[in-house]
């Protein structure tokens, strides 16, 4: 196989890609095999890495592609490995599976080597949730590409569902070590093809939930369910570790993280203290809103939006 091969990329009537937009496979840690796309901008005034949560796939950004684009940002988007039309980590799909988060990292530098060239400056990474505190971990540990972060309710303190988190660490610990770190966490599968809004919890918009759900059944590949203890011992010894007093301090470039304040998967709290040790955080909090900030009403979204251009503007050379 060579670097990188043309790859599948799903476009609905009501979800198409910019004219230019390229998809490919490349390989990863351990030569899996992950998707990305490209989407150019005509006369690009910078660049962004656009990092999805967990259980998310390139397409469910469409939207979001289009706006930067429109904005003049040429963007990368990618498939975590696990997830999307990436690699899975399990043999049945639909379960959310990792064994620590160290080879996702190098997934994510390999994906930036892969684009550099085409990713003029400011170059500025957009992650959400899960994407957010990967993308945090790679800046933390030396990833210096960037000009800028702006990250989403990101995955910087974990919400532990009605359970006591010190419990439920120690369970995922303890099964991750006995050969059971595979097994879905308490509560079992989750049917990502039959969820409804309301159920999910996660944006208050109904089209764009719905053109969510009309992606994973189009291609039913795209959808993940559950988690696997193995993958919750993974997220609380990364939550943790970036919770250290040392481990964000010598960020040196702008972040920015937007909190939605109806959030039910991460805890806004822990989000605003970590935010508050980093040299040049700033903490939004965005009322009303629900966990999927980008996938929210319009006006939910707009604050977003507003962070985005201010912190592109502070980032970007002068006319």
């Amino acid at each position: 196989m060579s670097a990188t091969e043309p790859a599948p990329l799903l476009s609905l009537p009501q979800a198409a890609f910019p004219p230019g937009t390229e998809a490919v496979w490349y390989r990863g840690a351990g030569g899996r095999r992950l998707r990305a796309a490209f989407c150019p901008a005509e006369h690009p005034v910078g660049s962004v890495v656009l990092s999805p949560g967990r259980t998310e796939h390139i397409e469910k950004y469409v939207e979001v592609v289009h706006e930067l684009v429109q904005r003049g940002f040429s963007v990368v988007v990618h498939d975590w490995r696990g997830q999307g039309l990436s690699d899975r980590l399990a043999s049945d799909r639909l379960r959310g599976h990792a064994l620590g988060f160290d080879d996702f990292l190098i997934d994510f530098k390999m994906l930036i080597d892969l684009f550099e060239d085409r990713l003029p400056r400011p170059r500025i990474a957009v992650s959400h949730s899960m994407g957010g505190c990967l993308t945090l971990l790679a800046v933390a540990r030396g990833e210096a590409r960037f000009d800028g972060l702006i990250l989403t309710a990101p995955m910087l303190g974990i919400r532990t569902q009605g359970r006591p988190y010190a419990l439920a660490k120690t369970i995922a610990w303890v099964m991750s070590r006995i050969g059971l770190g595979a097994d879905y966490i308490l509560g079992g599968g989750y049917d990502p093809y039959v969820g409804t809004m309301e159920a999910d919890g996660l944006t208050h918009d109904q089209a764009r939930h719905d053109r969510t759900r009309a992606q994973i059944l189009a291609q039913r590949d795209l959808a993940l369910g559950n988690v696997t203890w193995s993958w919750l011992d993974s997220a609380i010894r990364a939550v943790e570790w970036l919770s250290r007093a040392d481990a964000v301090g010598r960020i040196e470039i702008p972040v920015t993280v937007v909190a939605a304040g109806e959030d039910r998967l991460v805890d806004n709290d822990q989000l605003k203290a970590v935010t508050d040790r980093l040299p040049h955080g700033r903490y939004v909090e965005i009322p009303g809103a629900r966990h999927e900030i980008l996938m929210e009403t319009d006006a939910l979204r707009a604050p977003f939006w507003r962070e985005f251009d201010v912190l592109a503007a502070s980032i970007s050379p002068p006319a």
